[in-house]
């Protein structure tokens, strides 16, 4: 029996406000490091990085550039709909600008490409709904929405059961442990 490796299948898209290019998000360093380390795969849509490159600060445009990005094509009729539906939910007036254009956008990419959307957006007494906002509506859409501390837990709880199936299987069939084992 081969031991399982690090990755433990948890596929993350961030916001552009997760970009955390001056390092001070310390939810956000411990996903980034998991990211590195191969533990956990973290992606960000088109349109997050074309917000995150907007402006003259090279460092969040740096950091922007790092991650893979997925497109917004939308050309099937599941994906016009639930463009559509995404819409709806954050924006049941319409968007008033871009910047909700490029929400409905990421929240899409998050859909399209199954992953979980990481972000900080909404749910504050300055922004009551936004994406935070309306977790439960998207949830009923299959798309799920994270802050970056519950992302952090979710991927601590992989990396118990993990480490808990390695130790099994080595103790099981007399293999020596991985090295990174207990050190995420």
């Amino acid at each position: 029996m081969e031991m399982p490796n690090r990755y433990v299948y948890l596929m993350f898209q961030i916001d552009t406000n997760r970009l955390n290019s001056r390092q001070n998000l310390p939810f956000m360093n411990k996903l980034e490091q998991w990211h590195k380390n191969g533990v956990i795969d973290i992606e960000i849509s088109e349109v997050a990085q074309h917000e995150a490159r907007y402006g003259n600060n090279s460092l969040r445009n740096q950091k922007a550039m790092r991650y893979i990005f997925s497109e917004t094509k939308s050309t099937t009729d599941d994906e016009i709909k639930m463009l559509e539906e995404i819409k709806s939910i954050l924006f049941p007036n319409g968007p008033k600008n871009q910047n909700e254009n490029n929400d409905i956008e990421i929240v899409f990419n998050a859909w399209k490409y199954s992953r979980i959307l990481v972000t900080n957006d909404g749910a504050s007494n300055k922004q009551p709904n936004g994406i935070l906002g309306n977790l439960d509506k998207l949830r009923t859409l299959g798309i799920r929405v994270v802050r970056d501390n519950e992302a952090v837990s979710m991927v601590e709880q992989k990396i118990r059961e993990r480490d808990n199936m390695v130790r099994m299987i080595s103790e099981k069939y007399h293999k020596p442990l991985p090295n990174w084992i207990g050190k995420e």
